[in-house]
């Protein structure tokens, strides 16, 4: 609940625990068992980032955290909670601003990014490239730019990785030589990103990440709930879409130094999907963004089980802290207990460690930065109520909020002209120009025997006519022998009977 610029998070005794506004921005975490109310922490802290006007993006790795469309339902329970808090007079049950987001396009509006946007770079780390392959992609992607050829979608990219293979030698003597082992390889390692849903990542019209930082009519901040039940089975998309979303907020916000109120937060549940098994590339970009967006005035917040599941170099970054209840059954359990406890400002009244085990479900050890963004001793407090609905939303609202929340322009997928239209296109112009080639070589070699044919009928005829004249003359020759005989025996006789 937000109140006099600060967000109440609950009552250590008789006193208010509140977290700063201005402060939020240096991130948290939000850690404990499962059932201990790390949810019901994280929507609280939504609806009241959503109040004070700062947008919020969640990922809703569950399924159970777009109850935050739909106002609360009263209960006994709940009444008793809100007098306890001694928020009467400012609690009501209400819905807040919500857009639903979805990879897979299924529970939410497309987030779709371009394959240009993701960059060699980025794509040969998420692919496990390499580095012979890696330099063979920063060529394809130099070639493209070059030629002037959109890489949009995935078959854009396999569509320019087979075009440089087949004209790898007429392009070796200005980028370099390009095996067709390294190109073999990264179109495999691209099977696993298509199979996990990479056609639908990749294309247009691609997300404008400041339509994640928007506020409603009403001044409150949009909460945008990314439906990652699907999506984080598939680490290697899950991957692909963290990294994009943090090269944008890296390029895109300026540096804004100290601020009233962030703004943009981000909440990653399940934070051990996070970082179990990720990509080095991923967890090293998590780390930078951690460390240096806080400056452009995004904060960001991990919920999980322990600290443990968070690296270090995270960890430590990580100023607003909400410890629900860990179990020790464990030697490792035990030693995660002993960490989460030494992770807090020490309070005198009591022994850290020892609360951290006996909290009950809504009960929590806090720590936030005060005014002066020192750490606050740790407090046993007990978490305020949310006002939205405790558990999912109706399919019905979801797809009424998804009609009316403006960004119906995501929905209808466009594929333009790009490298796979081209190529396609010059491919078939180039098969039509072997065709036609072809053709007219067959045509000179049938004209070229048909000359040939004439030309042989021709000396065959010649012949033929010169042996008749042979014949003829023959003939003539021995008529003309056989008269002179005749002449010579008529002399003869003449002469002897004289």
């Amino acid at each position: 609940m937000y109140r006099d610029g600060k967000i109440y998070m609950g009552l250590a005794g008789d006193q208010q625990v509140t977290m700063q506004l201005n402060m939020s921005n240096r991130h948290g975490l939000i850690a404990g068992a499962s059932g201990t109310g790390k949810t019901i922490t994280m929507k609280t802290m939504a609806e009241s980032f959503s109040d004070a006007g700062v947008p919020v993006f969640l990922c809703d790795v569950k399924g159970d955290v777009s109850g935050l469309a739909a106002p609360g339902v009263s209960s006994e329970s709940m009444e008793k909670r809100i007098d306890k808090f001694g928020i009467r007079d400012s609690f009501q049950y209400k819905s807040y601003p919500v857009c639903f987001w979805d990879i897979y396009q299924e529970n939410g509006h497309p987030v779709r990014a371009t394959v240009s946007d993701m960059g060699p770079d980025l794509l040969s780390r998420i692919l496990g490239l390499t580095p012979a392959q890696e330099g063979v992609l920063n060529i394809v992607f130099r070639i493209a730019d070059d030629k002037g050829l959109l890489l949009i979608d995935l078959k854009d990219l396999r569509a320019i990785l087979n075009y440089v293979s087949e004209h790898r030698e007429e392009y070796a003597p200005t980028y370099g030589n390009m095996s067709p082992q390294s190109v073999g390889g990264i179109l495999r390692a691209l099977l696993p990103l298509e199979n996990q849903g990479g056609d639908l990542f990749f294309g247009e019209p691609a997300l404008d990440i400041l339509d994640w930082m928007r506020t409603g009519q009403d001044g409150r901040g949009i909460i945008n709930i990314l439906d990652s039940v699907k999506l984080v089975q598939n680490p290697s998309l899950y991957a692909s879409f963290l990294l994009w979303m943090m090269a944008e907020l890296f390029e895109r916000l300026p540096e804004a130094g100290d601020m009233e109120k962030p703004k943009l937060v981000f909440f990653f549940d399940e934070a051990h999907m996070l970082f179990a098994d990720a990509p080095k590339v991923l967890v090293q970009k998590i780390e930078q963004v951690v460390k240096l967006i806080r400056s452009k005035g995004v904060g960001i917040y991990f919920v999980t089980q322990s600290p443990g599941d968070i690296p270090d170099s995270v960890l430590a970054q990580l100023s607003n802290r909400v410890q629900h209840a860990l179990r020790a059954y464990t030697p490792a359990e035990q030693k995660a207990v002993r960490v989460a406890a030494q992770s807090f400002r020490a309070n005198p009244a009591f022994k850290t460690e020892d609360v951290i085990m006996e909290l009950g479900v809504g009960q929590a050890l806090t720590s936030f930065l005060d005014e002066g963004g020192v750490p606050t001793m740790a407090q046993l407090t007990a978490i305020i109520c949310p006002q939205s609905l405790m558990g999912p939303v109706e399919d019905g609202i979801r797809r009424s909020l998804m009609a009316g929340d403006g960004m119906a322009k995501y929905d209808q997928f466009f594929d333009r002209e790009s490298a796979y239209e081209i190529l396609e296109a010059q491919r078939e112009l180039e098969e039509k120009e072997k065709a036609l080639a072809e053709e007219r070589a067959r045509f000179e070699k049938e004209k070229a025997a048909f000359e040939k044919q004439k030309e042989k009928e021709a000396v065959a005829a010649q012949k033929k006519k010169e042996r008749a004249a042979e014949r003829r003359k023959n003939q003539i020759e021995r008529s003309l022998i056989s008269t002179g005989a005749q002449v010579l025996k008529r002399g003869i006789m003449n002469t002897l009977f004289k």
